[in-house]
């Protein structure tokens, strides 16, 4: 015979404030699991976003990052005249070369943070879909004017449009606010390449970033660019080109939500042993009338496991409530292939939620097992004259 799940629910309701205790604890427990995931998830997603399967990033031999490139005008213009780069409204290939470069702005707190400046032409908009401006104008040519990136612009002094930035010993208007679905782009100063080439590294591009005719032929293109000898380059697309620099620091953020949480999670798993064992404890002429009854030992023991599991539950809901409102909130960091700041959102995603719930049924399983074991093993004579 199995013991009724009323019954475990009716034991839940006399003790409403250990009940509520241990399953805050859990809840706790379960709000630090899925905002460590959201972070790392969030960091991942603006980096991952950045990049379109359909561009490929060229980027001098060996080079892994854009900070370390170097590519010469001869050599863009080389990489520019090839057939398979796709074509815009006018008929100019789409093509982007750009300066990468890293400066400082004062934060509107305190201190300093490196701000990735890239360098553009007016093909830089086709070549990625996802920009765009959403206050203020386009650079114009031979000026020394930039767009800021909205991730930024709310966290660094003289972002506003018509304020003056200094840096290369020189001051650029901020004409424009520019939005990129969210991803790394929304971090970064824009100028003219004209204007960026002479105040950094000179007559010399960082990378060159262009959209396929047909995205299917990426391994032939890949193979053409770097097999010739004029060009000494590497290409990648530039997804897969992202998706690398975010996989690091994700993999430090993962396992930092594993390891913070499951110290965590001991403090609530003990939390819960307690609370079963002092349900044991009280209700041992119950669990000695259930046994008279017939009921088999392991019918009381998947019975208090039952028990233990819906507070465990009710911990994981409560825990996965208090993680909403983190959703969408903006945070930085450094990102270590570039050292440069990264603004980003925290993401909690169903997915996520479940996992913290799933998280707060393996504590509860864990918490309740010992006690309910006991239960089990309970001498009817001994549980009953403890009524």
């Amino acid at each position: 015979m199995k013991i009724p799940v009323i019954y475990n629910l009716r034991s839940l309701r006399q003790r409403p404030v250990s009940t509520l205790t241990t399953a805050v604890g859990m809840g706790l427990v379960v709000l630090v699991f899925i905002a460590m995931m959201a972070l790392s998830r969030g960091f991942r997603a603006a980096l991952v976003d950045t990049g379109s399967r359909e561009n490929v990033i060229v980027l001098r031999k060996g080079s892994d990052t854009e900070l370390v490139s170097g590519i010469g005008r001869n050599t863009a213009q080389t990489i520019a005249a090839v057939p398979f780069i796709a074509r815009g409204p006018e008929g100019r290939p789409m093509v982007s070369p750009e300066v990468y470069v890293l400066v400082s702005l004062d934060r509107l707190t305190e201190g300093e943070a490196l701000v990735v400046a890239r360098g553009i032409n007016p093909e830089a908009f086709e070549v990625r879909k996802n920009v765009e401006i959403v206050e203020g104008r386009m650079i114009k040519p031979g000026s020394p004017e930039i767009l800021i990136g909205k991730s930024i612009v709310d966290r660094f002094a003289n972002t506003g449009i018509g304020d003056k930035i200094n840096f290369a010993s020189r001051d650029w208007t901020v004409v424009g606010h520019f939005a990129a679905s969210g991803s790394a782009f929304e971090s970064e100063i824009w100028g003219e390449n004209e204007q960026f080439m002479p105040a950094f590294r000179g007559e010399v591009f960082q990378s060159v970033t262009f959209r396929m005719e047909d995205p299917s032929a990426f391994e032939s293109i890949k193979t053409s660019l770097e097999s010739d000898p004029r060009l000494q380059v590497d290409a990648l697309r530039e997804y897969d080109f992202y998706a690398g620099q975010s996989a690091l620091l994700s993999q430090i953020l993962n396992f930092a939500a594993v390891f913070i949480a499951g110290i965590m999670a001991i403090g609530a798993i003990f939390g819960a042993i307690n609370t079963m064992y002092a349900a044991v404890g009280a209700r041992a002429p119950e669990i000695a009338v259930l046994l008279t009854l017939g009921f088999r030992p392991f019918s009381v023991m998947s019975s208090f496991l039952l028990e233990a599991t819906m507070i465990a539950v009710l911990g994981g809901l409560l825990g996965c409530l208090f993680s909403l409102p983190i959703n969408g909130i903006v945070t930085s960091t450094t990102n270590w292939q570039s050292f440069s700041e990264v603004a980003f959102a925290f993401r909690v995603t169903p997915d996520l939620l479940l996992r913290g719930v799933l998280f707060a049924v393996v504590m509860g399983f864990i918490g309740g097992f010992f006690p309910a074991r006991r239960a089990a093993k309970q001498p009817v004579v001994q549980a009953a004259r403890q009524a």
